[in-house]
């Protein structure tokens, strides 16, 4: 399949499909004769898991990590406890941001309670947002 017809079946945009052969994440395809790149299902599962790793909020670096873990490019054998091992330290990356966005939401949450009601007055939000430390 041509490139088009590869970054459809992927659901992501031909320039991905080029950036991840320019940096290595996806093997160049052989050419055709007229010079088109031919690509071949394997080419398609591996960008559908490069796309799925990064809406994981995996690294394109840990994704080809798990990749020569798996396919044992790297010892010969799964290295099944580095892959369990970088996914429970994406799993704190993810719990700690989700910890900080519950902090910025209950700051908001907060900020909320001071309703800019009165025309004549400054606004406790835009107030607090500015580092007046009296409306904190």
């Amino acid at each position: 399949m041509r490139i088009a017809e590869l970054a459809g079946r992927a659901r992501v945009k031909v320039s991905t499909v080029r950036f991840y052969e320019r940096s290595g994440f996806l093997a160049h395809p052989p050419r055709t004769a007229a010079g088109y790149r031919e690509y071949d299902n394997a080419a398609l599962i591996q960008l559908r898991f490069l796309r799925r790793g990064q809406e994981l909020g995996f690294t394109l670096t840990e994704l080809t990590d798990f990749v020569a873990l798996s396919s044992g490019l790297r010892s010969g054998v799964v290295d099944a406890g580095m892959v369990a091992a970088t996914a429970v330290d994406k799993l704190h990356e993810i719990d700690d941001r989700i910890t900080d966005l519950q902090r910025t939401r209950d700051a908001i949450e907060k900020l909320l309670e001071q309703q800019c009601i009165d025309p004549n007055e400054a606004c406790p939000i835009v107030q607090a947002l500015s580092g007046d430390p009296a409306t904190r």
